[in-house]
């Protein structure tokens, strides 16, 4: 019953993921010749070995609606069996007080992905018990994030970001990063950093 439990709400997170994908490319597609769009790459994900991409679409002079997802499928070299694999997805709305793409930003977040993660020694005394045990589970939340966008040519930009916020975490602890030995199964909320980001942008317009 609880497998079932968590497959049902894994599902409707993939489809609520759906949702929001299907709905932004529709309005990106709407607007596309009429709004200004921007392709970015968040510099910081790149250094956890996550490749990832977002589009962000003007929908007027002061508001964008921006849409991101990141992807790490591999396990790290040395046979250790360590891994961070997950993927990550996050909708966002902001409101710029100068204009569009440029100058500062506030607005809300909304986010969800899965993990499956073990063997590694993060810094800062992150997730201490992460060396010796793999988790693997799921989480969705949001937020709000605030930060500034530097126009540095006609099509280039730079953005710095950061977002607190809340998220729900369900997963599975497992005995090792390399064994299936199931420890426990529970939840965690998390309150704090949803968000950290230096993005290089391309602006279509």
């Amino acid at each position: 019953l609880r497998r079932q439990r968590q497959m049902c709400i894994r599902d409707s997170l993939m489809r609520i993921t759906k949702i929001l994908l299907g709905a932004f490319l529709s309005l990106t597609n709407t607007l596309l010749y009429a709004q200004t769009v921007a392709i970015k790459t968040n510099a910081l994900y790149w250094a956890t070995t996550t490749p990832n991409i977002g589009v962000e679409l003007s929908l007027n002079n002061k508001h964008t609606a921006q849409l991101f997802y990141g992807l790490n499928p591999w396990e790290q070299s040395g046979g250790d069996h360590s891994k961070l694999r997950h993927w990550s997805t996050m909708a966002e709305y902001r409101h710029w007080f100068c204009q569009s793409f440029n100058g500062w930003f506030v607005g809300p977040h909304v986010m969800g992905g899965e993990f499956n993660m073990g063997g590694v020694d993060l810094p800062l005394g992150l997730l201490p018990n992460l060396k010796s045990r793999r988790y693997e589970g799921w989480y969705a939340g949001g937020g709000i994030s605030c930060g500034y966008q530097w126009p540095i040519s006609r099509h280039w930009n730079l953005e710095a970001s950061l977002g607190v916020g809340y998220d729900y975490i369900k997963y599975d602890e497992m005995k090792c990063g390399a064994c299936g030995k199931k420890l426990k199964s529970s939840h965690k909320n998390y309150f704090g950093p949803t968000k950290a980001a230096i993005s290089l942008i391309y602006v279509i317009n």
